[in-house]
């Protein structure tokens, strides 16, 4: 697979994730807890859910920053224009989808699309094999710095983001916004669709690395 196919592969990854967080939050049902917080601080500012998506991602690139130092790879700096397409993605669909059905059902099958789409998009990119977004990429340098499972680092960092995302909630609103039923089926199902996904779309080339090709088995 060669790497320009990588890089539209990577492309491609990121709008459809950006589709399935906007579809999971029209849902009503909660969004993805790693879209937590910047979900409730568009909620509570002049700023959209893309331009927050995108200012709490630099943070995590900042982060990464700090923790490698010299050691912070140059491909890494691709982490911004491609959080820039990305936010800007998920103010366009969360234009587009404009129909919100009021039966539960359809909600909740609204949401499980979306969570879908969600995984559908982080499988790709990890099949692309070029650079992660800086939410897991930032979980992925602090469990090698800190040697710590990157399953344990990554579910510990989605709870801060919502328990973060809840208290800033509730103290600029009363309530909590965002945070629901949905925010659940997407941390549980996410890690799962995606295993699936890569499992029926990749195989491992003779280098190591993932490549995509669809197959059954």
């Amino acid at each position: 697979m060669s790497t320009p196919k990588r890089y539209l592969l990577l492309i491609l990854a990121v709008i459809v994730q950006s589709a399935g967080i906007a579809l999971v939050v029209k849902s009503l049902l909660g969004t993805s807890p790693i879209s937590s917080l910047p979900y409730v601080l568009s909620l509570i500012s002049p700023f959209t859910f893309g331009q927050t998506t995108f200012a709490v991602n630099m943070i995590f690139v900042a982060f990464e920053l700090l923790m490698l130092r010299r050691d912070f790879p140059a491909i890494f700096w691709l982490q911004i224009p491609v959080t820039i397409l990305f936010g800007f993605c998920i103010d366009f669909f969360m234009q587009l989808f404009t129909i919100v059905p009021a039966a539960y059902v359809l909600r909740l099958l609204l949401c499980l699309l979306g969570t879908s789409l969600v995984a559908l998009g982080v499988a790709g990119q990890g099949i692309a094999d070029v650079l992660m977004l800086a939410g897991e990429g930032a979980v992925y340098v602090f469990s090698r710095k800190a040697r710590i499972d990157f399953g344990k680092v990554k579910v510990g960092n989605d709870l801060s983001l919502v328990v973060l995302a809840a208290i800033v909630s509730m103290l600029t609103m009363s309530t909590i916004e965002g945070i629901r039923e949905g925010t659940l089926i997407s941390a549980l199902l996410t890690g799962i669709i995606a295993r699936f996904f890569l499992h029926h779309l990749s195989r491992i080339d003779d280098h190591g690395r993932l490549y995509l090709s669809p197959h059954k088995s």
